[in-house]
């Protein structure tokens, strides 16, 4: 069997994700493995039509396809998400059509399955036949347990290729109207009140829906509000993994892109994303802003900010990126997450509307730092960069954990000393049956009976 194995990650043949594939090789040695760097070598893939099409040539005649990637801000690499873009642009999807395929990560398992689920979407939509991912912690390989389960993992792959199963479908294709809209006149303009609103977009083209919708959120301001297009910002490359920023927030890329996000982006209050729906995420330009912004590691580089997002395209068919989204205001950045604001209803006036809505709430929730409490996407979060950085990933995070020892993060539980000594005298008390029945009759009423006590003793807004 030949198995085309498309490695993600920039690192080349030093990706840890690379040597579960190597481990899977001497597995199963009767098999013909040809591993192509997709996203090391991304550039002279792009420029080079010649190196495109011999990757295409090894597609169409492998038997199956074994994508392999690390996760990367929630998702895979840009570099990875730029050759996906070049399999649409440059029409090559039937090279794919039919294949039988599967994905293998490694990770700290955070946010593991928005990657897994983007990868699948993807595969799905280009007609392949998806067989099965697999989600690895970056040690996984020195368990034994972990290594039986990535031979069953392969071994069932090759016997689903082997006997040509039939595979589920859990993605229905991508639908694109073609509503144009028409932008209204404002109801009223929103002073800032000196709060500093930016409109970050990866293609601003004034004839498009996105970029009507940018100049209607603009205008409905007194004053002029900042609009950078990514195109204008020297970005020369991707996130390499190098991983040199996690001893003290330091890039080596030697480019405009550090001083244009500590400048620009973390000196605004106000944050508004706005992108074209391309495929099952934004562009591969999008991600590469949101990669190389990884120069701050798991520190919340713009925490307590107001963000929301302008979106062209069918967002509500594509929860996988609608978690993404939010999840890349919460659970990585400790801001507040205002709204998604898209053109799917079809309907200009209610996008007027939207967008006026919008504006006023941004300023008022500006005004007052405020952020919602979080949900399990940002608390989980939140628990596993700690653990991790606390733990085994301290030496390289260096940065990050000065930085969460100084502000608090490693908030344990067993800090709790209160619970800590009620937790054992409960525990030893409801031992005696009396007691028991005594405590747990309790149960139901007792907290709301205390926050009904609390709420009588609060004072009117």
């Amino acid at each position: 069997m030949k198995i085309v194995v498309l490695n993600g990650s920039p690192k080349g043949k030093y990706s840890i994700t690379m040597q579960y594939i190597s481990f899977l090789q001497k597995q199963f040695p009767m098999h013909d493995y040809k591993t192509i760097h997709v996203a090391r070598r991304i550039k002279a893939i792009e420029k080079n039509e010649v190196a495109f099409s011999a990757i295409i040539d090894d597609i169409q005649s492998a038997d199956m396809v074994l994508w392999s990637f690390g996760v990367w801000v929630l998702a895979v690499s840009a570099q990875t998400m730029r050759f996906i873009e070049l399999i649409s642009e440059r029409g090559v999807e039937d090279a794919f059509r039919g294949k039988y395929t599967a994905a293998i990560s490694t990770s700290i398992n955070y946010f593991d399955h928005t990657a897994h689920n983007y990868m699948r979407s993807v595969c799905e939509d280009l007609g392949m036949q998806f067989v099965d991912s697999m989600s690895l912690d970056i040690m996984d390989l020195r368990n034994e347990e972990k290594r039986q389960q990535l031979i069953v993992f392969a071994d069932s792959l090759f016997r689903a290729v082997e006997t040509k199963a039939a595979s589920s479908c859990f993605n229905c294709p991508l639908l694109f109207n073609s509503f144009e809209y028409q932008p209204g006149s404002t109801r009223n303009s929103i002073k800032t009140d000196g709060k500093k609103v930016l409109v970050l977009t990866d293609k601003y083209e004034k004839d498009t829906n996105l970029g009507m919708m940018i100049d209607r959120f603009r205008q409905s301001f007194v004053g002029p509000i900042d609009l950078i297009d990514l195109n204008d910002i020297d970005i020369r490359g991707a996130c390499l993994g190098c991983m040199k920023c996690g001893y003290d927030y330091q890039c080596q890329y030697k480019d405009g892109f550090v001083d244009f996000y500590n400048n620009k982006v973390r000196m605004a209050d106000i944050i508004i994303l706005a992108g074209d729906l391309k495929g099952r995420y934004l562009s591969s330009l999008w991600k590469t802003f949101f990669d190389r912004a990884f120069f701050w590691n798991h520190t919340p580089s713009l925490a307590r900010k107001q963000m929301a997002y302008l979106i062209s395209g069918p967002l509500s068919q594509n929860s996988n990126l609608i978690q993404i989204l939010e999840a890349s205001v919460t659970a990585r950045q400790n801001a507040n997450f205002v709204d998604i604001i898209t053109d799917e209803c079809e309907n200009s006036g209610q996008i007027d509307a939207q967008l006026d809505g919008l504006a006023e709430r941004m300023i008022r929730m500006a005004k007052i730092q405020y952020v919602k409490p979080q949900n399990f996407l940002a608390v989980g979060g939140h628990k596993v960069f700690r653990d991790n950085i606390w733990g085994r990933l301290r030496c390289l995070w260096q940065a990050d954990h000065r930085f969460y020892k100084k502000n608090g993060y490693y908030d344990f539980p067993q800090n709790d000393h209160k619970f800590r000594i009620i937790g054992p005298i409960l525990m030893a008390l409801t031992k005696i049956p009396t007691f028991r029945k005594k405590y747990y009759d309790n149960v139901k009423k007792m907290p709301a009976l205390r926050f009904a006590r609390l709420i009588e003793k609060s004072d009117n807004v």
